[in-house]
């Protein structure tokens, strides 16, 4: 542990070191400090651990030193206006100055020096300044004003307690503390801290909150462009709902900042990061509007206590694990002189950087006109002590703004922002009109909003009020919760009633003007519990209405249900045009429901009480961490939940940025913030850790939110070119395209239709094909024998096969003699197949009977007609003619004979039986 003994201590051993080796007193005495003056820079000799000598700026920064300190006490007896303390490592010393003045007649006094990292004591000294030749508090005297340096030498074993981390890591958590006391009553009478740094720093609002103010400026710029290029107005709001939110925006910020007014104990790093968005809570400081606010408030600063903050000014007996009289007046002086005996190595180094030392302890106080600016100055009244970051007056402390002051402050700067906004509204009209009247505009160019210019005024400071709807609710309760000056909290009140009845009052007559000729109706539904895949691998819940349920889901398998209500919306005008086409309430209400999807364009009322309900949590409950955390984190979750299966916004950046990376950064920062409760009793190092993990999330969120802004600002120039044919650069013109192609998509907002599912393919079975068939000379084609007994055979079968049912046996057997055939009795002749020439005969003799029955007009049923030949089985057989099969047809030669030798028994069968008959 770094513990550097008594400084009397050390004189004597110094004094004893020059008695006992006159040489190398003489050597280290005799010979002056070499400074060498180049310019308006001092420096220094000093020699390193292995002798060698080195020079040095005399202004050099310190690797650790203290800035802005304050009272501990609340009575001290002593006016301290300058103390600082700092460490150099590359000469292995402890410098500190102290200045001020008392009214104290005179007063032997004791003083000590504690140095604290992490929430551990890393060094602490006790010395008697007469000792320490601190003259003018030896004795201390109100007509002695009260200049003190010291330089203190230490060696490695006194550092070994700081870790080297805590030199290079941004925003060294540490402090320094000074305590008086007086000897004659053995009690405190002075306690003044200091935070302890390193230069490092997450905080670097001149630069990082530049660069976040000329993004924001890029997407309003952005999003007012699509607002005002106006050819028809369906179309204008389908353009500005895919460009990126202001809203959207300030969200992401606010909930960064607003993180802060958890009353819990942050480690430094975060109130460090947060200061880089503390604009854009309306926490920007200015000194006259401070002043002008301390006149209003008066010397009621309201207590700093109340939101967890340790207030500069009040009695804090416990900071630092407090002190031990008994440790501060029974210690030893003869111990002491031993124990400094026991290292004379150590003493030694310190003889070899006199030089240095004496230079320094030479010098006056020492200020930045000089070079030194490595110092602070006395906090003010209403600030926490410097090194407590505890709740949201830690967090304004990097702004320097009192929590007191904390509403006027924000309220101010918002009025400020309003008139901006109107105003830049109006001088944007009037830069029109004055290009167009001096032809260096069209005259139809922007004609809409040129005609409607007061509309987009009042609409432009509405959707700003809108926008800081929850910042001036939580300033309002959070003035309520500190129970400052009485006429800041009328103030509050009357802002709190004009926000929250004004905006309810808004956002429910927008509702009515778009519901007012449906109803409700209310019916029983059921939800129900479903296991899901988040990004795909990610086990997960999802809930489903019954009522919402698809039917291809119908036999699913859900985890678990309840008894549910929805509520429907009957529209009794089947005429009425949706939402998003009617012109008319776009231009009253769209600063309202503009961005959001045609299901979901009452969101923003949804939108308005979780904000209000955030609000209550974060200003209300200040001062209550546990309420605070757990309470958020289960509004929060029940908000990404909703918001997941709303997604509420038209444009699919809006819902990735606002949906889920905000969602799960709010839930992840409020899970981690738990632990910085001090009932806890977390080690300081192991917060510290958990504070850079939420810096991590936190800064991916603003730097995917910067990207949005980007995007969101190309996608704006790509809607205000629309209906020019020729856009530049070319490159980009197939992402125009499809950027339009998905705004086409987007704004019906209907349901993707699912594609059809293709019937599964039968297997294909071993096939084959006949591709044409041709037929063959007979021998009986060509013989004349056979030609003519087919011929008498035909003359009589025909009639014999095709006669009446009622024929008689005396019939059928005198046509069977007739046969020239040796057929047996009952059989008859058949052909496998019919030549060209005999169905050519066939036909001739059926028209040929055919005309004589229409000139006789009387009919026999010996002569069959063509219908009851229709009913023969070889009828379509020989009426086709022989053709091969078209393309693509398939022929199975098996079957066909099968099913043609069936043909052919039953065709004999029915024959037999008609002869048998006759």
């Amino acid at each position: 542990m770094l513990r550097p003994r008594l400084l009397p201590g050390n004189a004597l051993i110094y004094r004893l070191a020059i008695t006992l080796l006159p040489l190398l007193c003489f050597i280290n005495i005799a010979t002056p400090a070499n400074v060498a003056v180049s310019g308006n820079t001092k420096y220094v000799e000093a020699a390193t651990p292995e002798g060698d000598a080195v020079w040095l700026k005399d202004n050099r920064k310190p690797a650790l030193y203290t800035q802005n300190f304050g009272d501990c006490l609340g009575s001290s007896l002593i006016n301290v206006t300058r103390f600082d303390a700092a460490y150099y490592k590359d000469n292995m010393t402890v410098l500190f100055h102290l200045e001020g003045n008392t009214n104290v007649a005179n007063e032997s006094v004791m003083m000590y020096i504690g140095v604290y990292a992490y929430g551990e004591a890393r060094f602490d000294l006790t010395f008697n300044p007469c000792s320490a030749q601190i003259y003018s508090l030896c004795p201390m005297n109100r007509s002695v004003p009260i200049e003190a340096n010291g330089i203190i030498p230490v060696s490695d074993a006194d550092v070994a307690g700081i870790p080297p981390i805590a030199l290079t890591i941004p925003d060294f958590e540490g402090q320094a503390i000074l305590r008086l006391f007086a000897n004659s009553t053995q009690s405190q009478i002075g306690c003044y801290s200091a935070v302890v740094t390193n230069g490092a720093t997450f905080s670097h609002p001149a630069a990082v909150g530049t660069i976040l103010g000329i993004f924001t400026i890029i997407a309003i710029a952005a999003s007012f462009a699509t607002a005002v290029y106006v050819s028809h107005v369906p179309t204008t709001r389908t353009h500005y709902a895919h460009s990126l939110s202001i809203l959207v925006v300030f969200a992401v910020f606010h909930h960064i900042f607003f993180t802060g007014s958890l009353s819990v104990n942050w480690p430094s790093v975060l109130p460090a990061f947060w200061s880089n968005f503390a604009w854009t809570g309306g926490m920007i400081y200015s000194e006259s509007m401070q002043n002008s606010i301390n006149q209003l408030i008066g010397s009621n600063k309201g207590n700093t206590s109340m939101v967890g903050a340790a207030g500069s000014g009040s009695a804090a007996e416990d900071l630092g694990g407090g002190y031990e009289l008994s440790q501060i007046y029974k210690r030893s002086f003869s111990s002491l002189f031993r124990r400094e005996l026991n290292s004379w190595s150590d003493h030694l180094q310190h003889l070899r950087s006199v030089k240095l030392e004496n230079h320094l302890a030479k010098r006056t106080l020492a200020n930045s006109s000089e070079g030194y600016d490595w110092y602070g100055i006395p906090v003010k009244p209403g600030l926490p002590l410097p090194g407590n970051f505890s709740g949201f007056a830690g967090t304004l402390a990097e702004e320097n703004i009192p929590a007191s002051n904390a509403f006027m402050t924000g309220f101010l700067w918002f009025l400020i922002l309003v008139v901006l906004v109107a105003a830049a509204v109006i001088a944007f009209k009037w830069i029109l009109e004055g290009l167009v009247r001096y032809k260096h505009l069209d005259e139809n160019r922007l004609a809409f909003f040129r005609e409607h210019w007061l509309g987009y005024t009042a609409v432009a400071a509405l959707r700003t009020a809108f926008i800081g709807f929850f910042l001036l609710i939580y300033l309002t309760l959070f003035q309520f919760t500190y129970k400052g000056s009485a006429g800041v909290t009328a103030i509050a009140a009357l802002v709190f009633l004009v926000f929250f009845l004004g905006f309810s009052v808004v956002a429910g007559y927008a509702c009515y003007y778009r519901l007012h000729s449906g109803s409700y109706a209310i019916k029983r539904d059921r939800l129900h519990i479903e296991p899901k895949k988040a990004l795909g691998f990610l086990p997960w819940i999802g809930l489903q209405l019954e009522s919402r349920r698809p039917e291809e889901t119908q036999a699913k398998t859900f985890l678990g249900s309840m008894p549910w209500w929805s509520v429907f919306d009957v529209d009794e005008d089947a005429q009425r045009i949706p939402v998003q086409e009617d012109e008319d309430y776009i231009k009253k209400f769209g600063w309202l429901s503009a961005r959001f999807r045609r299901t979901r364009w009452w969101f923003f009322a949804l939108w308005l009480v979780y904000e209000f309900v955030r609000a209550c949590f974060y200003g209300g409950a200040a001062g209550h961490p546990m309420t605070q955390v757990f309470g958020l984190m289960a509004v929060e979750f029940i908000a990404l939940i909703l918001i997941v299966k709303l997604r509420p916004f038209e444009g699919a950046r809006l819902n990735a940025l606002m949906v889920y990376l905000l969602g799960f950064s709010k839930v992840a920062t409020l899970a981690l913030s738990a632990a910085f409760d001090v009932r806890f009793n977390l080690a300081r190092i192991n917060t510290t850790v958990i504070g850079v993990v939420i810096i991590v999330i936190q800064g991916l969120l603003a730097g995917v939110t910067l990207l949005a802004i980007v995007f969101g600002a190309i996608s704006s120039y790509m809607s205000v070119t629309r209906e020019q044919e020729t856009f530049k650069p070319r490159k980009w013109a197939p992402y125009r395209e499809r950027y339009f192609a998905h705004l086409e998509k987007s704004a019906p907002d209907v349901p993707p239709v699912k594609a059809a599912t293709p019937m599964p393919e039968e297997p294909k079975e071993p096939y084959f094909r006949v591709a044409s068939v041709r037929r063959e000379p007979k021998i009986e084609d060509s013989n004349p024998v056979y030609i003519d007994t087919a011929s008498s055979r035909t003359s009589v079968a025909p009639a014999a096969a095709i006669g009446s049912r009622t024929s008689t046996r005396r019939n059928s057997l005198q046509s069977a003699h007739m046969s020239s055939s040796n057929l047996p009795f009952g059989a008859r002749s058949h052909r496998t197949s019919w030549s060209t020439r005999d169905f050519s005969g066939w036909q001739e003799t059926q028209h040929s009977n055919r005309s004589s029955r229409m000139m006789s007009g009387s009919r026999t049923y010996n002569n069959p007609s063509e219908s009851s030949l229709r009913d023969q089985p070889d009828y379509e057989r020989l009426r086709t003619p022989i053709r091969s099969p078209g393309p693509g047809t398939s022929l199975d030669v098996r079957k066909q004979r099968n099913d043609n030798g069936k043909e052919k028994e039953a065709s004999l069968e029915e024959r037999s039986s008609e002869e048998a008959k006759g």
